[in-house]
């Protein structure tokens, strides 16, 4: 086995195609239904909001789809990203636990969503798209579309979630340098943005709200679609260049997992490292636990309900079967904004339901003290988001310890935390609390899932 602190490929083995888990699954995924005929949605129904290829990517059954040369070229800028052993915190933890977290935060926005955002800017450009809209939650999604909107010449406006709007003002920097119109969501921009600011004036916002405004903003304009972050089979296709280069990195350590981590929101960073090796056991070879990681205040798979809902609060988006706390409930303002989400992957979903993946969530103030204790041993800081992936392979370590065995850990650090220092200076002056979702609102959430037969 490799005594090697860090694994590199070079630019020339960086991923020619994308892993489908689709071709895989040991059932299939239950149909994206339209909201009015509660009947399949047909390529048709997508193309208001999005361009052909995506469309073709996200119905797709076909287990590896190419990735375009000149994505590849935007790619080699950050890809293939390091994979690190982490041998100081090993030491730090005295665990007998090999510890590897593949880096993300080496793209240009610090984050793995420029390997989703990438592409789909490509293809809007590709069929002659001017304009997009999206939503973010603390701006990783945001900063990395306004870098992709940049690089192909496509003007991006992003909606907000108002808090995070409010907590991360370099971030919305970020996005502005790139040239893209960040607005705090809810607005008085858009129909669905008025009507919520009508009910709550101070409304402090939602992903599902800033979805609703965005998609609105993308029906509205022939010029115009929509781009998606997470959550949709296409952009869970995208991340997965990060499990299959994981995958040979890992090989050249003379190692595999015993388990694989991430953080979970919507799930695309979670799917980017763990679809790779949960698709190889499903083909027969070796198997992985996998664990999807949420916060306590926002506990979708842990909490939530496998049921057809909206993706959006406003009620625009088609079906989809997935857990969710439903699509009306406001997540307490907790720092990691990319995780403050009311449903999650239907791919992700279904893989939970079956017995595939270990939903685990954590308080706010156990991730951030697991995030310091991993600075102090890497010299990473990582984002609120990634913590939460920290606080769960440092507690697997941990266990190790005490059990005296010595099991391989790889988790996803699926981004750095240099714009949300904020959030730590509180963390460190005891401003930070561990929030409680309302579980009456959840419950009134949940009441109005729509039927469907």
């Amino acid at each position: 086995m490799s005594d090697s602190v860090k694994f590199l490929l070079d630019e020339r083995e960086m991923p020619k195609t994308w892993y489908n888990i689709n071709a895989d699954l040991p059932e299939p995924l239950q149909p994206v239904l339209h909201p009015a005929t509660k009947q399949p949605v047909t390529p048709d129904d997508l193309a208001v909001i999005f361009p052909r290829a995506v469309i073709e990517q996200e119905m797709s059954q076909e287990r590896d789809i190419e990735i375009p040369g000149p994505v590849r070229d935007v790619y080699r800028q950050w890809r293939p990203s390091p994979l690190y052993r982490a041998r100081r915190l090993e030491r730090a933890l005295d665990t007998p636990a090999r510890i590897y977290y593949k880096y993300e935060g080496v793209s240009p926005a610090g984050s793995h969503k420029p390997n989703s955002a990438i592409p789909q800017a490509f293809y809007n450009k590709q069929e002659g798209v001017k304009r997009i809209t999206t939503e973010t939650g603390a701006g990783q999604w945001g900063s990395s579309l306004a870098l992709a909107g940049a690089l192909f010449g496509i003007e991006i406006e992003i909606y907000m979630v108002k808090v995070s709007y409010e907590q991360k003002p370099y971030r919305r920097a970020l996005m502005e340098t790139f040239g893209a119109r960040c607005i705090a969501s809810p607005s008085d921009l858009t129909e669905s943005g008025r009507a919520i600011l009508a009910e709550r004036p101070d409304s402090r916002g939602s992903l599902g709200i800033a979805i609703s405004e965005a998609v609105e903003m993308a029906a509205k304009r022939d010029d115009t679609c929509y781009a998606l972050g997470s959550v949709l089979n296409h952009v869970l296709l995208h991340q997965t260049v990060i499990g299959l280069e994981a995958m040979k990195q890992l090989e050249m350590a003379g190692d595999y997992p015993d388990m694989v981590i991430g953080c979970t929101g919507g799930g695309s960073n979670f799917a980017g490292i763990a679809f790779p090796f949960l698709g190889e056991q499903l083909r027969g070879g070796r198997a992985v636990r996998c664990i999807a990681v949420e916060p306590s205040a926002c506990p979708t798979l842990t909490k939530g309900r496998f049921a057809y809902d909206f993706g959006d609060t406003a009620h625009l988006t088609p079906l989809v079967k997935m857990y969710t706390l439903g699509s009306g409930f406001m997540p307490p303002g907790f720092h990691a904004g990319g995780l403050r989400y009311h449903g999650m992957a239907p791919q992700i979903s279904h893989l939970a339901a079956l017995g595939y993946i270990e939903p685990r969530s954590y308080n706010q103030l156990e991730c951030f003290a697991a995030g310091i204790q991993f600075a102090k041993a890497e010299g990473i800081v990582p984002a609120p988001e990634a913590n939460h992936a920290v606080r769960a392979a440092i507690q697997e370590a941990e266990r190790c310890r005490e059990s005296g065995t010595a099991k391989t850990i790889l988790f996803n650090l699926s981004g750095h935390g240099h714009f949300d220092m904020q959030a730590y200076t509180d963390y460190m002056a005891g401003k930070l609390k561990d929030l409680v979702y309302d579980e009456s609102e959840v419950a009134m959430a949940l009441a109005g899932l729509p039927s469907v037969n």
